[in-house]
């Protein structure tokens, strides 16, 4: 069967490959976009975190006996924590500064995180299975479509649109966005500001911990695979509007779509058609698709 000249398996599997990618992209995205809208801080180490997250899992299975559900849970609540003490102990810091600040230090912690892994385990690679239950195919007709593939973007959904609602539809939401609009008039209502900041810092974290964990199965788990996601992300964020948390998931799936089916009709194009993307929604809409005017 062909569609549009191109064999159906080909063009379906790259669409595939798009949503899952997609689904990878709109949680980064949300994780960045939710600590630069309640911190104001450009978090370059995300991509760090995420690989930390995938290497949890790897080591609580190796080490600890700890298989993948679990892992699932217990990896962003570890690497949560350890964001926790990062901005308690540095980033904190930098809140009264201006963004270059808190990207520079982002940047070079990123470097460090990365380079302490690459150290201990190198750059090849480390095996993570898929779980029993959630390995084989399921035959759709046109394509056959791996279990723990669909898993994947389900989990995608499911978290971010939970994450979406909290932050805009909850008073606990409403509390976090009153606070980075006016945190002085917030504290004089007894809420805990600088407690609330770094619970949202921490969240953020969680969220690319859980990425990693679900990505540890996909690929393969090393020290530079958040970089394989990183400066896409970015750009992701910037077309959805910084700071936009509708703007992240739906952007984040859409450009992992358009990523992969450019693949299929113009293989060249497809490490840079997010950028280009992004080129052009700034020539026209400088704030993003879903952002805010100033």
């Amino acid at each position: 069967m062909m569609i549009l000249g191109i064999p159906a398996p080909l063009l379906f599997g790259q669409l595939l490959l798009g949503v899952i990618n997609g689904a990878f992209y709109a949680m980064l995205a949300l994780g960045l976009s939710i600590i630069f809208g309640m911190l104001n801080i450009i978090n370059f180490a995300h991509g760090a975190l995420f690989m930390m997250g995938a290497f949890a899992a790897w080591l609580m299975l190796h080490y600890l006996g700890i298989g993948y559900f679990p892992a699932l849970i217990l990896g962003p609540l570890v690497i949560g924590a350890f964001g926790i003490v990062l901005e308690k102990v540095l980033i904190s810091r930098l809140y009264k500064l201006d963004h270059l600040y808190g990207l520079l230090l982002t940047f070079g912690l990123a470097l460090v995180i990365e380079g302490l892994f690459r150290n201990e385990y190198g750059s090849s690679g480390l095996p993570y299975n898929i779980p029993r239950a959630l390995s084989g195919v399921t035959d759709l007709g046109f394509m056959y479509l791996p279990v723990y593939r669909a898993w994947v973007v389900a989990a995608a959904l499911v978290v971010c649109l939970t994450t979406w609602a909290i932050i805009e539809k909850t008073p606990l939401g409403a509390r976090l966005r009153a606070g980075t609009e006016n945190p002085a008039l917030v504290r004089a209502f007894g809420i805990n500001v600088p407690r609330m900041i770094t619970i949202t810092y921490g969240a953020g974290v969680a969220l690319a911990a859980f990425a990693g964990v679900l990505a540890a199965p996909i690929y393969s788990v090393n020290p530079d695979m958040g970089d394989n996601f990183i400066n896409t992300v970015f750009a992701i964020v910037v077309i959805g509007g910084m700071g936009s948390i509708m703007g992240s998931i739906v952007t984040g799936f859409a450009l992992g779509v358009i990523e992969g089916l450019t693949k299929v009709f113009y293989p060249q194009g497809s490490a840079t058609v997010i950028f280009l993307v992004m080129v052009i929604v700034l020539l026209f809409l400088p704030r993003g698709l879903f952002g805010k005017a100033a």
